[in-house]
């Protein structure tokens, strides 16, 4: 990683009364030469482009580096590539949390405080014309705001678009905006199984709002669909992995167990993984976030446990 920042440090001036934030955006990829052009045509499409976008190739072994290379040197006004070395292969690069390590790594080497806010995004997105413009106008409408996301839709099997499940209050691990202070109050995050959830209830917990964004004229697209990335019953593993590493009461393990077996193939198959996954980390006691933060967790789970059973 470059040690010349990107970014020129200045005092984080307020945002109220303003029209236009400062808004890095980092990408970390690895053997992404199948997503990243469409990717990069989409952020080149923005109507509100990032003020420095930082491509950071983790040592891939495709034509990756040499499409983003080229992107930049197309881009040099406010387009960054970054190559860093190769690594060993792993079996799970997603278990050790690379990607987060290399974007915290840009954030404290290359950007460092000149933004108002940083993004991490993944390179496996088709963006909404208006994604980062819809962001921007959600950090400037609500200063309470700490990190911000957008709603993304995937193909199914069929090849039809549809809306990932998840709640506006839940930020995607692929589209992550921070606002300067509110990273300033959750970093460095742990980078462990989980992390893209303990995330925003630590910013939660600072008493900043999450939320992510449904952009005018349709969603951003996740070419991969979630779990894609190897073996699904891995996914259905190390999601399993991360309840236990942020937390999760066993009620909701549970609860999420009958949710998997009953939404997403295999049926049986992907709830009993998911099982499985939190049970192999406790039994191996794998590294877990923060004690305060799971405390909250799990107080929010029994929550909701109990107003499910106050409806039935």
């Amino acid at each position: 990683m470059s040690a010349t920042p990107l970014v020129t440090t200045n005092p984080e001036p307020p945002c109220f009364g303003r029209t236009r934030l400062r808004i890095v955006v980092v990408v970390v990829f690895l053997n992404e030469a199948r997503h990243l052009p469409a990717f990069l045509a989409s952020m080149a499409a923005q109507t509100r482009l990032p003020d420095v976008l930082v491509l950071a190739d983790d040592g891939s072994t495709d034509r990756s580096a040499q499409i983003a290379q080229a992107f930049a040197a197309e881009h040099d006004a406010w387009v960054e590539c970054v190559l860093l070395p190769q690594r060993p292969p792993e079996r799970d690069r997603l278990a050790t949390a690379h990607e987060l390590k290399a974007f915290q790594a840009a954030v404290s080497g290359v950007v460092r405080d000149g933004f108002d806010v940083v993004a991490k995004m993944d390179a496996d997105l088709d963006l909404s014309p208006r994604a980062i413009e819809t962001v921007e106008q959600g950090f400037l409408s609500d200063p309470t705001l700490g990190m911000a996301g957008l709603r993304l839709s995937e193909r199914d099997q069929d090849g039809m678009l549809k809306r990932m499940p998840s709640k506006p209050e839940h930020v995607e691990g692929a589209t992550k905006f921070y606002r300067r202070a509110c990273w300033n109050d959750i970093s460095p995050i742990k980078p462990i199984l989980g992390w893209d959830t303990f995330d925003e209830l630590h910013a939660r917990m600072h008493g900043w709002r999450t939320w992510a964004f449904e952009v005018q004229g349709g969603d951003p697209v996740h070419l991969r669909r979630m779990g894609r990335q190897g073996s699904i019953l891995r996914s259905f593993r190390r999601w399993g992995a991360c309840s236990y590493g942020y937390g999760a009461h066993p009620s909701q393990v549970a609860w999420y167990a009958i949710v998997l077996g009953r939404q997403r193939s295999p049926r049986v198959g992907g709830g009993i993984n998911y099982l499985a996954g939190w049970a192999g980390a406790w039994i191996r006691r794998a590294p877990r976030a923060d004690p305060e933060i799971r405390a909250a967790v799990r107080r929010a789970h029994l929550d909701r446990l109990w107003r499910r059973l106050a409806r039935v």
